[in-house]
């Protein structure tokens, strides 16, 4: 990815590594391949469902950190399940068969239902090419992992309800965001034209996904709000903003993410459903994990909810951060902090934190989970926070102070 205003060789259009996006990673399978992003559990992929129309036996998924390339085989491969033709609930979740490699950034996902007017950062390894010509179809070099910016200018629904039957498809509103790729000039504002969402672009840092971009992520502050579907030259009329009138993302053409906001239920519980030997009840919980030799295992918090919610559909969260005790976050274990939402029929849930492994000889060292800001309950009259420790055991031999 992606088609540019400027060469993708030039390096603002470079997700170089080390810039905070080597966990942005490439899925393939079957001699194609599209884009992915490791979430915030470190096992589980969240891609396009539409890749996996052909199948999804064999998925390989490749990683290009700082400390190198490497590839992980899929454990299992879980498309969802209303997915259509029409692009609605375009996901998919790709889980490794081993251990994301340490120094590939985990992502949380954007919960707020604000993303439109916001500008975002999108990453892939789709077809270089520009806004003028479009995407790079002569291109044979390695996929490069590229990045460009845009804005969310409208829900898919208000495209649909104003082009109506101009839409060859019908996308149910308020499940995907939609841009235009600009250039400046109000010939080839799309959405401005066609949905009078006006606004000329981002300059020399706009860009659109091409080809093998789909399952790419759109950042809104280091969050996924967006997940790449599709592009689309519209017209209405003698309306016609697309600069060559080819759907090849060109200036004038727009792209459409799934909105993940919408989709975090589904994304969340698939995650917790899959989260290997975690606790149902408080006995279960280990307070006390191996560290290992290497990779990553999980310590586990458990949260309960114990009170009675005034409407069964009534969502709750806490706000959840690590640490450090005597362990050092990103030594010993990966820092996790975000909101955490219990969904109806939902009153527990675990919080997974992933130990990391090594052949150091070292003392047992602990680190600690702090629970926060709960919104539809509360810890009981004057508690603020709850917190709970872990310790991390040394499997490694002797320690002598």
């Amino acid at each position: 990815m992606v088609a540019t205003v400027t060469s993708y060789t030039d390096a603002r259009n470079r997700a170089y590594l080390g810039q905070g996006y080597d966990g942005v990673v490439r899925v393939s399978f079957g001699g194609y391949y599209g884009t992915g992003v490791l979430l915030y559990d470190g096992r589980a992929v969240l891609t396009s469902a539409h890749l996996f129309d052909r199948a999804a036996d064999s998925t390989q998924t490749h990683f290009e950190t700082v400390s190198g390339s490497k590839t992980v085989s899929s454990a299992r491969v879980l498309v969802m399940p209303s997915y259509d033709d029409d692009s609605n609930n375009d996901l998919a979740l790709v889980w490794l068969s081993a251990a994301a490699p340490l120094d590939a950034e985990r992502y949380g996902l954007y919960r707020d239902g604000d993303e439109i007017g916001q500008t975002f950062t999108m990453v892939g390894y789709g077809l270089p090419g520009s806004g003028d010509t479009g995407a790079l179809t002569t291109y044979n070099g390695s996929p490069l992992r590229l990045k460009a910016k845009n804005q969310f200018d409208a829900d898919v629904g208000t495209l649909k309800e104003q082009l109506g039957s101009s839409m060859a498809w019908t996308p149910t509103a308020g499940t995907q965001l939609v841009a235009d790729f600009d250039n400046g000039l109000s010939q080839q504002d799309a959405l401005g034209r066609l949905i009078n969402r006006p606004g000329t672009g981002l300059g020399i840092n706009e860009g659109m996904i091409t080809s093998g971009d789909s399952g790419g992520p759109a950042f809104i502050g280091g969050l996924v709000a967006g997940i790449a579907s599709y592009t689309a030259s519209l017209s209405r009329g003698s309306i016609q903003p697309d600069i060559d009138g080819q759907s090849n993302s060109s200036f004038g053409e727009i792209g459409a993410w799934q909105r993940v906001s919408h989709y975090q239920q589904w994304i969340d519980q698939s995650l917790r459903a899959h989260y290997p030997n975690a606790p149902t009840k408080p006995e279960d919980v280990q307070t006390s994990v191996l560290e290992g030799n290497s990779g990553t295992s999980y310590a586990y918090f458990l949260l309960q909810f114990t009170g009675v919610r005034s409407d069964p559909k009534q969502l709750l969260s806490v706000d959840y951060a690590t640490r450090n005790g005597s362990a050092t976050a990103g030594e010993d274990y990966f820092a996790v902090q975000g909101t955490l939402l219990l969904y109806p029929n939902e009153n527990q849930v675990v919080i997974p934190v992933e130990i990391i492994g090594d052949t150091l000889v070292e003392p047992d060292e602990t680190f600690y989970l702090d629970i926060f800001n709960p919104v539809g309950g509360s810890f009981g009259p004057g508690v603020l926070m709850l917190s709970a420790m872990r310790t991390i055991i040394n499997d490694d031999g002797g320690w002598w102070g």
